[in-house]
């Protein structure tokens, strides 16, 4: 059976395309793996910024494959055949030390969108579209995008995507800050590769403690968050990192990180 996300390492940056056509949908066997590429991501200290995409220009990804539902409508089942395994899957994508951009080429729709919310930064196609229409079936989007969708926008714009489950543009993604940036039509992942490579010279431990305070941000109460950040500025300001990014400094030149 052929892998339904496939890699690729354009020297620092790892680049995971969705590769179930034509829509590039999510079904189990598209979440093993991905789940088994972001294992091995995690233990590649050569990779400093990972990129996901979907194959062809019509989507991103257009969410679950609903022909399986059929073996789900049990109490249950849902959860224990497809949710759990899922969620895990995309908490691993969030919590990747690495930074992690979705190149959203066409529609993200669903677990699609779901898997783009997971990712650090967004950058979206001009012509591609973004909703969670999983009300029109009769259910919620149950992979994080009820949470993390409204961490990003907002509840009542949160709410008024879910409810309606209607699609926005990206002029309208950007103004809700759902995405960072918009690319050309065709253009959105050379512009995420190009981001990537910006992140990937980067002090990787700092943008790693960075990450896991931000992504903690709405978990921890605030004297908590204070506890971790001062622990986690001892560990970036005693680095080899900082010495040399305030070698750099005073030297008037770029820092060159390892």
């Amino acid at each position: 059976m052929p892998d339904l996300v496939e890699i690729r390492v354009d020297g620092p940056v790892a680049i995971l395309t969705l590769c179930n056509p034509p829509l590039n949908v999510v079904n189990l066997a598209l979440t093993r793996d991905l789940n088994r590429h972001l294992d091995g991501i995690a233990q590649d200290t050569a990779v400093r910024a990972v990129i996901i995409t979907g194959q062809g220009e019509r989507a991103f990804c257009a969410g679950s494959d609903v022909s399986e539902f059929k073996d789900m409508t049990l109490p249950g089942q849902v959860v224990e055949k497809k949710l759990l395994f899922q969620n895990a899957v995309f908490r691993k994508l969030e919590s990747l030390r690495q930074p992690t951009i979705a190149a959203i080429n066409g529609l993200a729709y669903g677990g699609g969108l779901e898997i783009a919310l997971c990712c650090d930064l967004l950058v979206m196609d001009e012509k591609s579209r973004l909703a969670l229409p999983e009300i029109k079936l009769g259910v919620f989007p149950s992979s994080g995008g009820t949470f993390r969708l409204t961490r990003k926008i907002g509840a009542a714009r949160a709410k008024e995507m879910i409810f309606l489950g209607e699609p926005i543009d990206a002029e309208t993604a950007l103004r809700y800050g759902l995405v960072n940036r918009i690319a050309r039509p065709g253009a959105s992942l050379r512009a995420a590769v190009e981001l990537a490579h910006k992140l990937s010279i980067g002090p990787r431990r700092a943008l790693a403690l960075a990450k896991a305070l931000i992504n903690d941000a709405f978990n921890s109460p605030t004297s908590e968050l204070i506890e971790k950040s001062l622990a986690a500025s001892d560990q970036a300001f005693t680095s080899p990192e900082c010495r040399e990014g305030v070698r750099a400094f005073f030297a008037k030149e770029p820092a060159k990180f390892d």
